[in-house]
C-alpha cells in the first residue's frame, strides 16, 4: 500500500510503515487517512508492523494550522489522532516504534502506543508539550502518558512538558532502549523478525487482556475529550460572534 505520505511496504511477515510528509511529519487528516489504510493492510495480512518517519524526525505532532483554522476540523483531526493510537494499543500483531528522531506532542503519543519503542541517538527531542503552546492535555494523552511513563516523570513530562532526549526518553519510559541511528532500521527489522514468532492469537488476547484498564479508561477519556472540546469550541465561536456584534 503507497499513498502520498504514507507508505505500507510488506515482506514476508513484516509490513513497514515509513511516514514522509517531506517535512515534520505532522499529524493530519491525510496522515491519520494513510496511516489507517497502511494498518489494514498489515492486519490484513497477518503482519508485524514496524512504525517509523523520515530521516530526523518521527512527527512533530497534529498540524497547527488546521488546529487554528476551525472547530469543526480540528475536532475531527484530534479526534482521529486518539482513535489511531487506541488501534495500536490494542492492535493483533505486535507494533514496533522505529523512533527515528523527533516525537512530539501527538508524535509521543503515538511512541507511547507502541509495543516495543526504539529511538535512535542523537540531539532528538521528545515531548508532550501541550501545557508549553497553550492547551490543556486531552484526557486521552493523560492515559496514554499514564500506563507507560513512570510516576514522577509522568508529572514532570505532562503537567510540566519536561523535554527529553532519547536516553533520558529511556528513563523516563517513552522508549525501551536507544540505538544509533544507523543501526536503527536494521535493529527493529531484526527484533521485527523476532516477533513473528509468537503465537498472534495468544499475543492479540494477552494484550487485550493486559490493557483492559487502559483501553476502558480511553474511551472514556475521548468520550470526555469530545465533550470538552465541543464545549470550547462552541463557546470561542459564540465568543467571536458577540464581539463581531459589539463591533
Amino acid at each position: 500500500m503507497e499513498s502520498e505520505i504514507v507508505s505500507c511496504k510488506i515482506k514476508g511477515s513484516v509490513a513497514t510503515i515509513t511516514m514522509d510528509d517531506g517535512k515534520r511529519n505532522v499529524i493530519s487528516p491525510r496522515m491519520l487517512k494513510g496511516l489507517n489504510q497502511a494498518l489494514d493492510s498489515a492486519e490484513k495480512a497477518g503482519a508485524v508492523v514496524i512504525l517509523t518517519g523520515r530521516e530526523d524526525v518521527l512527527s512533530a505532532g497534529f498540524d497547527l494550522n488546521i488546529l487554528r483554522s476551525g472547530v469543526l476540523d480540528a475536532f475531527a483531526m484530534i479526534t482521529g489522532g486518539f482513535e489511531l493510537a487506541a488501534r495500536l494499543l490494542a492492535f493483533p500483531t505486535p507494533v514496533v516504534m522505529a523512533c527515528n528522531g523527533h516525537a512530539m506532542a501527538m508524535g509521543a503519543f503515538l511512541v507511547l502506543s507502541g509495543d516495543y519503542r526504539i529511538g535512535a541517538a542523537g540531539p532528538f527531542k521528545i515531548v508532550t508539550n501541550e501545557v508549553q503552546i497553550g492547551l490543556t492535555m486531552p484526557a486521552a494523552g493523560i492515559e496514554i502518558c499514564r500506563q507507560r511513563l513512570t510516576p514522577a516523570h509522568f508529572v514532570r513530562a505532562a503537567l510540566l512538558a519536561e523535554l527529553y532526549d532519547p536516553e533520558t526518553a529511556v528513563e523516563a519510559g517513552f522508549l525501551d532502549r536507544v540505538v544509533p541511528a544507523e543501526d536503527l532500521s536494521r535493529q527493529a527489522a531484526e527484533l521485527a523478525a523476532s516477533l513473528t514468532e509468537l503465537d498472534m492469537t495468544a499475543h492479540h488476547e494477552t494484550k487485550l487482556r493486559a490493557r483492559k484498564g487502559l483501553l476502558k479508561a480511553l474511551k472514556k477519556a475521548k468520550r470526555s475529550d469530545r465533550v470538552d472540546f465541543v464545549a470550547k469550541g462552541l463557546s470561542r465561536m459564540l465568543g467571536k460572534r458577540k464581539r463581531t456584534s459589539s463591533d
